[in-house]
């Protein structure tokens, strides 16, 4: 575990020096006389903090150079960090639960349903908020946790709960809620097209504290609780009746673990939208340096899907206009570095 420690920490270090960088960093469109100096933005930052805020002198700071700091780059440094570690966990829970590497955090329809959720808040144009989010994000929500409790309902049978039922109810489910929100995009929303599709392909433009309030507390809260089940989940990569006979509640453990891993990526997608190969590549990584021990695992991904949003959404703020969006940039990151790692491992999964 003395390993494990270090890799984590090595890892944490990176988070904190990304997120640093993150909230330093300059769109390359800003003139250089309008790019704030390392040193007022640490200044502004440190001005907000409990114990050392009073001693922090931030008068001869504009109000407008106030709000892109805390308005606008630490909500989103801080969202990308919740994103990454809540889809990176949920997919190591999905891994695990299927005993397949391939399952992602999407597998049972969770990102199709909050796909047409969003969509039909394009379509019938509610822009306005909804309990304290804008009424994509809070559709978007209601829809990816309507379509997780509809596979997992049509997937029951006496009582159980069948893995390959519920993998091909789950491909079944999501393929039509796709199907229907593409239909709806395309019939309803021909003028804002564009705008639907960035926030499916997941942006964290225009996030803010909001999205944060939301999110934050519900991944903190489930990741703790996956981590809670790490011995649960070491247990049922023996079988499931190997599980049974040593103590733990199969069916029950089951159903809490996908509750639990499918409001961590509900609550990610309704954040930032769709936000790709992070919960597939993640843990995939993390098991291969840390092995398939969930007491390392789950912390290991969380850190690990930290930094990889991280530095995603770095890269689409070093762009123009940041016109890419963030989804389709950890997807071109993640699935050559991921087949890298299948031509290289025959074995990646235990």
């Amino acid at each position: 575990m003395a390993r494990h420690r270090l890799i984590c920490l090595m890892l944490l270090i990176a988070v904190i020096a990304a997120a640093f960088g993150a909230v330093l960093m300059e769109p390359p469109d800003v003139p250089k006389e309008a790019r704030l100096p390392a040193s007022k933005v640490l200044r502004i930052i440190a001005s907000r903090l409990p114990l050392v805020g009073r001693a922090v002198d931030v008068s001869d700071v504009h109000e407008q150079d106030l709000d892109r700091v805390l308005s606008l780059r630490v909500p989103r440094v801080l969202l990308a960090i919740i994103v990454g570690a809540a889809l990176a966990v949920a997919g190591a829970v999905m891994q695990s639960f299927f005993q397949n590497p391939m399952a992602s955090p999407y597998i049972l329809g969770v990102a199709s349903g909050a796909s047409l959720g969003a969509t039909v808040a394009f379509s019938a144009g509610l822009v306005g908020g909804i309990a304290g989010q804008s009424a994509p994000s809070a559709c978007a929500f209601a829809g990816a946790v309507g379509v997780t409790f509809l596979v997992y309902a049509l997937a029951r049978r006496g009582g159980r709960v069948n893995t390959t039922l519920l993998l091909l109810t789950g491909i079944a489910v999501g393929t039509f809620a796709g199907a229907m929100a593409y239909m709806l995009m395309f019939l309803f929303t021909e003028q804002t097209i564009g705008q639907v599709l960035q926030w499916i392909m997941g942006t964290l433009s225009n996030r803010g504290w909001s999205e944060l309030a939301v999110a934050g507390p519900v991944a903190i809260l489930g990741v703790a609780f996956v981590r809670l089940y790490a011995r649960d989940l070491n247990v049922m990569l023996m079988g499931a009746e190997t599980a049974q006979h040593l103590g733990v509640h199969v069916e029950r453990t089951r159903l809490v673990l996908l509750i639990v891993s499918s409001l961590l990526t509900a609550v990610a997608v309704a954040a930032v939208g769709i936000i790709g190969f992070v919960g597939l590549v993640v843990p995939h990584v993390m098991r291969l340096i840390v092995g398939p021990d969930h007491r390392a695992l789950i912390p290991a991904s969380v850190l690990g899907g930290a930094l990889l949003v991280l530095g995603a959404d770095a890269l689409a703020r070093s762009l123009p206009h940041e016109s890419v969006p963030l989804g389709v940039l950890t997807t071109l990151v993640g699935c050559p570095f991921f087949i890298f790692l299948l031509t290289r491992r025959e074995k990646t999964f235990i």
